[in-house]
Order: C-alpha cells, then structure tokens, then sequence
C-alpha cells in the first residue's frame, strides 16, 4: 500500500506548486508572444489565416524559440521569484535578438509576406539556435561554472 501512498502524497503536496509555475510561465510565454506579434513589420496570424507557409513557419520559430528558455527557466528555478525573473529576462533577450534579426536581414519581412519558404526556415533556424543557446546559458545563471576552487 506504501507503493502507492508515497508518489499519490507527492502529487497532491506538489501539485499546487506546479500549477502556479506553469500558470506563470504560461502568461509570460503568451505576453512575450503579443508583444513579438505587435514588433513585426508584418501581420504573421493575418498571413497565416491566409495560407502562408512561410508566415508558418516563421511563427512557428518564434514560439519554439520563446518557449525553449522558458522551459529552461522552469527546469532550474529555485522558485516562482526566480521563475519570473529569469523568464522575463531569458524573453527579453529573445525579443530584442528576434528584431535585431529581423532588422538585420533586410527585405525578409517582405520576403515571408511573399511565401519565400528558404527566408522563413532560415529565420526559423536563427530563432530556435538563439534559443538553445539562451537555455544553456540560464542552466547556470550563477555562473559556478567560471568560479575557481
């Protein structure tokens, strides 16, 4: 009976704790999503309704690459304070990097609103490497890993 007691009590004395966590990474994953929506030149969700695959695809890096450090985030905070403040942090370095990207590539915008395919994987590709790379970094926000002794 022990072997069904010891996980069923570990659930119901951490559930509470998961949904705040997951509610709050939630609403940062979704404002973060707005606020992307809202800095583009070019309206993704309208392009998308209308058939564009490359307007896809290029949302679609935007999600997985906001949603990676956030999932980072949520694997190695020691809290919902720190939850918050690394989630808003790793989200913000993606937003400024994806308009930075988008500023940098000249003319994509136009190109995905156009159905350029080879311009919105490319784009895609850009968004989900940054992310990979801002969810090693928040593995160790302390930066033990550059201490000595």
């Amino acid at each position: 009976m022990d072997f069904f007691n010891a996980p069923l009590n570990a659930f119901v004395a951490g559930f509470p704790d998961f949904i705040i966590q997951l509610g709050a990474a939630l609403g940062l994953f979704i404002v973060s999503l707005f606020i992307y929506t809202i800095m583009t030149p070019h309206k993704e969700l309208a392009l998308i309704r209308a058939g564009n695959p490359s307007a896809a695809l290029a949302y679609g890096g935007v999600i997985v690459g906001l949603a990676i450090p956030l999932g980072s985030c949520l694997e190695h905070a020691m809290g919902l304070f720190d939850l918050l403040i690394w989630g808003v942090v790793t989200l913000l370095i993606q937003l400024l990097a994806f308009r930075f990207a988008d500023i940098f590539l000249r003319g994509l915008p136009r190109r995905i609103a156009e159905g350029d395919v080879a311009a919105a994987v490319f784009l895609m590709s850009i968004k989900i490497g940054l992310a990979l790379i801002v969810a090693g970094a928040v593995a160790d926000p302390n930066m033990q890993l550059l201490r000595i002794g």
